[in-house]
């Protein structure tokens, strides 16, 4: 138990402690109905914006999806990563950190664990939250659907068969979109574009440039 707790306090699943104290603080105050469980949770494939850069956000979305951490609340998806992280940082700290010699070199391998633990907790995390993405499913499907018809703006630098992201103005904010479009095509960044159907398996629009469109 002592080398358990030493594990738990010493670099690096020391950083990792802290944030699963931050975890576990945040799901007891949601228990206690001192937090809104909805009110922190973002989804990344349809998210509605009105200040933020949407290239940022495009980014970000891009990166979650590829890592497929999407479906869930954010705040599921973070916990159960922080959780996995811990867990294997903490287990290498346990057995691993004590036969490394020197300060310096525990600081290297100590370094390499954090990272190691992190990569393979998105892995785990991924895989843990797919059977779980059902139960999140909303109205928002409905509302998915009712956007075909609509113009829309291009936020990605181009958009393929693949890869694609644009936004449509939504009572005042703007709501992020993936989409995706024959090519070849002239469609860039800021260009408007048709939303033609939605993709329900894929959660995606397919979209044609909109003819004689401007900015």
């Amino acid at each position: 138990m002592d080398r358990f707790i030493e594990a738990a306090v010493s670099y690096p699943t020391a950083i990792l402690s802290v944030l699963l104290l931050v975890v576990m603080g945040y799901w007891l105050l949601a228990m206690m109905g001192w937090v809104d469980f909805d009110s922190g949770d973002v989804d990344i494939e349809l998210q509605s914006h009105a200040d933020a850069d949407p290239g940022e956000l495009s980014t970000l979305a891009g990166y979650v999806v590829a890592l497929g951490l999407n479906g869930v609340p954010f705040s599921v998806a973070a916990s159960i990563l922080v959780l996995v992280s811990w867990t294997v940082s903490c287990m290498a700290g346990e057995w691993l950190m004590p036969w490394v010699p020197t300060l310096p070199l525990q600081m290297l391998v100590g370094t390499g664990v954090l990272l190691a633990s992190v990569g393979l907790a998105i892995v785990v995390t991924a895989q843990i939250i797919k059977p779980m993405r059902g139960l999140f499913v909303t109205h928002q499907a409905v509302d998915n659907a009712s956007l075909v018809g609509r113009t829309c703006r291009i936020l990605s630098q181009s958009v393929d068969a693949r890869v694609g992201y644009a936004e449509v103005a939504q009572r005042g904010a703007s709501i992020q979109i993936r989409v995706w479009a024959e090519v070849p095509n002239l469609m860039a960044k800021g260009a408007l574009a048709h939303i033609l159907e939605y993709d329900e398996a894929s959660n995606r629009y397919l979209v044609q440039q909109a003819s004689g469109a401007g900015d």
